[in-house]
Formats: structure tokens, C-alpha cells, sequence
């Protein structure tokens, strides 16, 4: 059984920074694909960004491209999401995910099949 908790969530102004952790624990996280998605208030929940499990490979939404980063330390068994130049529209529940098979990292929401109970970002503006 896979648990994962997110942290790191809270409020910050625009253009600030907040870095995200999500702690996996129970399995074999160093050979899975991580994620990390959001819900906004009255819209669907949606990709934010992807991280093989050998962390070479990334990807993002076009939405965060270039302000978001994703990374993991195997060894800690924890993925973050460092954000940058946070706008107001980023605010969202943040969710991290665990893709339970191997397989090459994808950008789809279906693949992932472990979550977090994720965690609050507000940015004011």
C-alpha cells in the first residue's frame, strides 16, 4: 500500500516562491513515475507536471513551463515542485501522484494511481 502526504503548501503574493514536498512511503517508489496535479475551485483537476522514476525525464503543463520544476530524491522517497513567479491563477489544490506500474512518464491523469490528499497554495495579488 502506497501513502503519500504532501507539504508546503500556504499563502504567498504574486511572484513569490513556495516549494512543494510529497513524501511516498510503502513501496518501491524509487522505480515509479511521480506527479504533481491541481484543483482549482469549480474546475476539473488538472496536470501540473510528470518525473520518471530515474528523475531524466520531466514534464509540464505549458501553464508552469519555465516557473515550475519538478525534482525527486530517491533516497529521501520524496518528489517536490519547486514554484516560481507564482501567479493568483495558480492557486489551487495541489495533488501528488503515484504511478504504481512501470512504464514510460506521461502527462495523464489516469496512468496515476496513488494520490495525496493534497495541499492549499493561495497566491493573492
Amino acid at each position: 500500500q502506497v501513502q503519500l502526504v504532501e507539504s508546503g503548501g500556504g499563502l504567498v503574493q504574486a511572484g513569490g516562491s513556495l516549494r512543494l514536498s510529497c513524501a511516498a512511503s510503502g513501496r518501491t517508489f524509487s522505480s515509479r513515475n511521480m506527479g504533481w496535479f491541481r484543483q482549482a475551485p469549480g474546475k476539473e483537476r488538472e496536470f501540473v507536471a510528470a518525473i520518471s522514476w530515474s528523475g531524466r525525464s520531466t514534464y509540464y503543463a505549458d501553464s508552469v513551463k519555465g516557473r515550475f520544476t519538478i525534482s525527486r530524491d530517491n533516497a529521501k522517497n520524496t518528489v517536490y515542485l519547486q514554484m516560481n513567479s507564482l501567479k493568483p491563477e495558480d492557486t489551487a489544490v495541489y495533488y501528488c501522484a503515484l504511478d504504481d506500474l512501470v512504464r514510460p512518464v506521461a502527462a495523464t491523469e489516469r496512468l496515476f494511481n496513488y494520490w495525496g490528499k493534497g495541499t492549499q497554495v493561495t497566491v493573492s495579488s
